[in-house]
């Protein structure tokens, strides 16, 4: 036989469930703009029918509905979601890192404009045409110098700034190395507390949340991988337990290493390794997890900012021989370009014939241009004894004075073949060929940063779409939850009316 108070007990469950879920809306709506907050829902569920399947039940029609229960408090997310997502940030952080090192090159190298290195030359040779016409023309041979002078500076201020700028990417990339293994710290933090917490089957969604937003932010600087490990004891099924956070490869598919192990709640750092390990002066030759070493480029290649500025700053692939990388090829360039003009350049002003050497009748074969070997465009310069008197300009083919013969012959390096870093090509065309790839990469890299950063959008927004609080639909829930407990206590007064009924007005007759 049911009991009296079976109405009673219904609807106060009733009103506590609907209670909660007013709680947990208020909760959603006061967290609506805190960055990475995941809306949450209370999970109803029937509490057990009465009576129960037994012997000794009490005959009734059926089974009664004994009311609602919260559940659990679970939030909304979908894990694919997220998955693709850290994908697409992972790519955005890779052309967008090495999309900003190509702009940077771009506005060093400035071409084609009235002061990059194309119309310094261009200049340089319109003074030897000039000379050679006016061999004897002390201010023609006074441009010549001046302008010489002008290519050594554009040369020296090309190294300069490019090796600048990639000392600048190495501090970046120090940076982010550490920026890293302070996300995987705090990951690992998280996942104590979080297993902590679910062990006494409860749900820690702020704690999940908090994991999820340094998950993201970890998956622009490197490819990262997530599984997770069950936290035992009495945590719920829908638990997240801990993750266990991989680095893998631009495909996802290669493991490279493990940044944060889950099972063992311990972080391996990650540690670059340089040519020259006491300056940091050298490529990158090396990187480990841990104590693990792993090769460098080709398993960070297209991984995330981390593989960017990798390949921005240099790396070396077979023992620090041979160094690569956007910089490196460009600073390659400059010197192989530097030293292959100075040197013909020089062969054929060492075959005139100065005013001094046609004075004194003896030919010296002089230079014009100096180079330090190990760095020619950055040490490129006029040499000391052309600064030192215009005489030593050797104008002349034929040891008269007046003839232009060999500055005509010195203009003509601008159209003459040589060999530049094992190409056979003129000065001209090797340096736009130089600027010409520069252009492409830099192009490339602005589209397929744009495209990642429309493809990271439309996720994040069909992501947002899920998890994100909807100040509309949480007033709705509000008003849906206020009538169920409004009703829940309107329920309670009608019980009670007709408990009273039955205790106070049953059994007078005959009073």
């Amino acid at each position: 036989m049911l009991s009296t108070f079976h109405g009673l007990e219904t609807v106060r469950r009733g009103m506590t469930a609907q209670q909660q879920a007013l709680y947990v809306t208020g909760h959603n709506i006061a967290n609506a703009n805190t960055p990475g907050y995941s809306r949450q829902r209370v999970n109803f569920e029937q509490t057990p029918p009465y009576p129960f399947a037994s012997k000794n039940r009490p005959v009734i029609p059926g089974q009664m509905g004994t009311g609602v229960e919260g559940g659990t408090v679970q939030r909304m997310r979908e894990e694919f979601l997220d998955v693709q997502y850290r994908g697409e940030n992972m790519k955005y952080g890779y052309w967008n890192t090495r999309a900003e090192a190509l702009y940077k090159m771009e506005e060093i190298m400035n071409e084609p404009s009235d002061e990059g290195l194309a119309k310094t030359l261009d200049r340089f040779w319109q003074s030897l045409q000039d000379l050679a016409v006016n061999p004897s023309n002390s201010g023609a041979r006074s441009v010549v110098r001046q302008r010489g002078m002008a290519v050594a500076e554009t040369f020296h201020y090309l190294s300069s700034s490019l090796k600048s700028i990639r000392d600048d990417i190495k501090n970046e990339l120090d940076v982010t190395v550490k920026a890293v293994n302070s996300l995987a710290r705090q990951l690992n933090d998280i996942n104590k507390q979080i297993s902590e917490v679910e062990v006494h089957g409860y749900l820690p969604n702020d704690l999940y949340d908090e994991r999820n937003r340094l998950l993201d932010e970890l998956s622009q600087y490197v490819n990262v991988k997530v599984t997770p490990v069950p936290s035992g004891g009495s945590a719920l099924k829908i638990a997240e337990g801990r993750f266990t956070v991989e680095l893998v490869d631009r495909t996802g598919s290669t493991v490279i290493g493990t940044l944060v192990d889950g099972r063992l709640g311990q972080v391996n750092e990650l540690q670059l390794s340089y040519q020259d390990n006491i300056t940091k002066t050298g490529p990158i030759v090396g990187f480990s997890l841990g104590n693990t070493t792993f090769s460098t480029f080709e398993r960070l290649k297209e991984n995330g900012k981390i593989g960017a500025l990798l390949y921005s700053y240099g790396y070396s692939e077979d023992g620090g021989t041979t160094t690569k990388g956007l910089y490196p090829d460009m600073l390659s360039g400059l010197n192989a370009m530097a030293k292959a003009f100075a040197d013909e350049f020089n062969t054929v002003h060492s075959n005139g014939w100065s005013v001094t050497e046609i004075k004194n009748n003896t030919k010296d074969g002089k230079s014009f241009f100096t180079y330090d070997l190990n760095d020619p465009a950055g040490t490129f310069d006029v040499a000391q004894i052309i600064k030192d008197s215009l005489d030593n300009i050797a104008a002349s083919g034929t040891g008269q004075i007046g003839d232009g013969s060999n500055a005509q012959a010195l203009a003509e390096v601008k159209n003459g073949t040589m060999n530049i870093a094992g190409n056979t090509t003129t000065i001209q065309n090797f340096y736009e060929s130089l600027i010409g790839q520069m252009a492409v990469n830099a192009q490339e890299a602005k589209r397929l940063s744009e495209n990642s950063e429309v493809l990271r959008q439309s996720v994040d927004e069909r992501r947002m779409a899920v998890s994100s609080v909807s100040l509309d639909e949480e007033m709705m829930n509000m008003m849906k939850f206020q009538h169920a407990y409004n009703a829940s206590a309107r329920m309670i007064t009608m019980i009670d009316q007709m408990l009273d009924k039955i205790i106070n007005n049953m059994g007078i007759v005959g009073r």
